[in-house]
């Protein structure tokens, strides 16, 4: 009994730290939103007659969006004379030979472009933009991705925001031309227009560290040299290299009323991506740069802090999996997250601040009249975030145990009305194994809400359900956005039999997959229905015992409960004790029966009758305790870590042949290069 106190007091410890901390980092973002809201500093600006300057634009393996943004470019009203286009192009399909003719035609209208190739992808983006600092001599250096579509006035109303020789970059805000899309891009849009309007926004009219968003912006060359360059030791070389600016003593600003428009991923697959890209590399550079923040004396003390909350934000996303798992055990372990103390409470707080009520409050603050379109979607951001935890959970581990991954692009498909359809372009990416464990935690979750409702606590059930729901969305999506098809495939092209094959078998597998998904729920509600719910029903005929005095209905709660009570066994299969023995169970209801059948032949005002009653309450409270402290471990029996082997084994058995399937597809590939 006491290493089940021990496990079940271990998991509360978690559950509470965990709480502690979301709701630290929550009431951080508040604390921006009012720095936001309350500092609204003017952006003074300076007449320049048009600088030269030289724009990067960093492209690989977009054939999509690549001439659409060169295109963009040239369309500026800006001297030629004065604009220095270097197309930074490690791209090794089509996009290569598109390129080329783009930016030839240009050169015959007189423009400064060049079409740069590296011998290798040496760094990703990071080393092209190095790559390309080495013959820049131009004071400004812009910076645009490829899905970006900069409007022609652009370079004529960021370049005057260099007022003070101080201010190293400006970071404008990203628009997004395919908003409306789907239910993804408009949680995509409203999670960045937070970051932008909220995070960029206070630190940008404050004394806070703010960073660059890697495209879209304006640095001075002096200001990254400076710095030290750019570094590819992370995934976001673009925060790495403003952080490092900012500790030299440079200042950034974000201009808020300047958007450039770009493509929102509208596959699944691409925003996971992204987003783990964006969690892993936001950790590696809380490991690279937070000692060197914290040890230089001229960075205010608020500064280290919010640099610390910005550079390890995305913990948030274990600690919240790890409240996922905890809270279930500690439903069923009858722990009661009330009136134990204050500090549980802390949990219930911080699902209330992160609720809908703040965020409309923000919403209103933000977005003026517009606000009411924006809520709506908040109910889709809420799900998307909670759905997204697994992937980025495994992308914090990443960071955190140094796993080696090379940089991989958000493919863009040249999406911007409803009606265009990306599903047969190349670049499609299938699904990964990080799908099997959003999953595994959706159905976890439905567990975890049976529990909630089962053991009178359902308050905490839609707080189960809001992340349950969120993990079967996301998986969802990720399968039925995953297509097989060979990058190097032109439109208009007629698959190949081995395509065919490749999606035929994907078609058996995802239907595989949600065969074996409605199976694992149907077991775990069966075994819930079979182990776990009859143990709770004998706890309600022991709340019974305790609160009746007549001998009749004890006895009926008692003969009920040897009904439910398994007739022998011990969940507790490693190190078990005899407290939670059913088959003493049994004995201790048997003798329990036997004194009440003795009680109830004695006058009820009797001593006797009093001290008898007194023994059985004693015995119910304790009978009550042990099934309590058994509880758990019905949910980790033998046969369930059996069941729960084979059927992860069959989704991963299910993942192999899809892998081999692409690494067929691959080598066909490579053998017609």
């Amino acid at each position: 009994m006491e290493i089940v106190n021990t496990f079940t007091q271990f998991v509360f410890d978690l559950f509470i730290i965990a709480a502690i901390l979301i709701t630290a980092y929550t009431c951080n973002f508040y604390y921006l939103a009012y720095l936001s809201t309350r500092r609204n500093e003017k952006y003074n600006t300076i007449q320049f007659d048009a600088p030269p300057i030289t724009i990067h634009l960093p492209i690989y393996n977009e054939k999509y969006v690549a001439a659409r943004l060169v295109h963009a470019i040239c369309s500026m009203d800006y001297p030629k004379e004065k604009m220095r286009i270097m197309v930074l192009d490690d791209s090794d399909d089509e996009t290569v030979g598109l390129l080329e003719s783009v930016v030839n035609d240009y050169k015959v209208k007189g423009f400064n472009i060049e079409h740069i190739r590296r011998a290798t992808r040496s760094g990703y983006k990071a080393g092209a933009l190095k790559f390309a600092m080495k013959s820049t001599n131009t004071e400004f250096v812009a910076i645009f991705d490829a899905d970006f579509i900069p409007p022609n006035w652009f370079l004529k109303k960021a370049i005057p925001h260099f007022s003070k020789p101080n201010i190293g970059f400006i970071q404008c805000k990203w628009g997004h031309i395919n908003e409306n899309y789907s239910a993804i891009t408009q949680a995509q849009a409203l999670s960045l227009d937070f970051h932008f309007l909220i995070e960029q926004k206070a630190k940008s009219n404050s004394h806070l560290f703010m960073n660059f968003n890697g495209t879209a912006g304006i640095w001075r060359r002096k200001c990254i040299e400076d710095a030290g360059g750019w570094h590819t030791a992370t995934l976001v070389e673009d925060l790495d290299l403003s952080y490092r600016a900012q500790m030299n003593g440079w200042k950034c600003l974000f201009l808020p009323d300047i958007v450039v428009d770009a493509e929102l991923p509208v596959q699944m697959n691409a925003a996971k991506r992204q987003q783990f890209r964006w969690a892993k590399g936001s950790i590696q550079c809380a490991i690279k740069l937070l000692g060197d923040i914290t040890l230089k004396r001229k960075v205010a003390i608020e500064a280290k802090i919010q640099a610390f909350v910005q550079l390890t934000r995305h913990v948030v996303y274990p600690f919240a999996l790890l409240q996922f798992l905890a809270l279930p055990v500690l439903l069923a372990s009858e722990v009661n997250l009330y009136v134990i103390s204050f500090l549980p409470m802390i949990s219930i707080a911080a699902y209330i601040v992160m609720g809908p009520g703040a965020y409309l409050w923000i919403l209103q603050k933000v977005f003026n009249d517009s606000w009411k379109s924006k809520a709506k979607v908040l109910p889709t951001l809420m799900i998307y975030n909670a759905g997204l935890s697994v992937n980025n959970t495994v992308a914090v581990f990443d960071a955190v145990f140094g796993k080696k991954s090379e940089f991989l692009r958000t493919p863009k498909f040249g999406i911007v009305k409803k009606t265009d359809d990306w599903r047969d372009k190349a670049y499609n990416l299938p699904f990964t194994k990080t799908t099997l464990l959003e999953i595994f935690f959706g159905v976890y979750g439905l567990v975890g809400i049976l529990v909630s409702i089962f053991t009178n606590n359902p308050i905490f059930a839609p707080i189960i359900g809001v992340q349950t729901v969120g993990f079967f969305y996301i998986a969802f999506l990720s399968l039925s956005h995953s297509r097989f098809k060979r990058n190097k495939s032109c439109q208009n092209r007629v698959p190949t039999r081995e395509e065919k094959v490749a999606n035929h078998i994907y078609k058996i597998a995802v239907g595989g997959i949600v065969t074996i998904i409605i199976f694992g729920a149907y077991m775990a509600f069966s075994g819930y229905n079979s182990d776990i719910y009859p143990l709770d029903r004998a706890r309600g005929h022991l709340d019974g015992i305790g609160a009746s005095s007549d001998p009749e209905t004890i006895l009926a709660h008692l003969k009920a409960i040897k009904g439910y009570l398994p007739k022998e066994g011990n969940p507790v299969w490693l190190f078990p004790t005899e407290t939670t023995n059913f088959a003493r169970m049994q004995a201790d209801v048997d003798v329990m029966i036997a004194g009440v059948e003795k009680i109830a032949t004695v006058p009820r005002d009797s001593s006797a009758f009093h001290t008898g009653m007194l023994d059985v309450k004693e015995r119910a409270l304790t009978l009550t305790k042990n099934i309590i402290d058994a509880t758990p471990f019905r949910y980790v029996s033998v046969s369930n870590i059996i069941f729960s082997t084979i059927w992860i084994a069959a989704i991963i058995g299910i993942f192999a042949v899809l892998k081999r399937k692409k690494e067929q597809l691959k080598a066909l590939d490579e053998s017609e290069v």
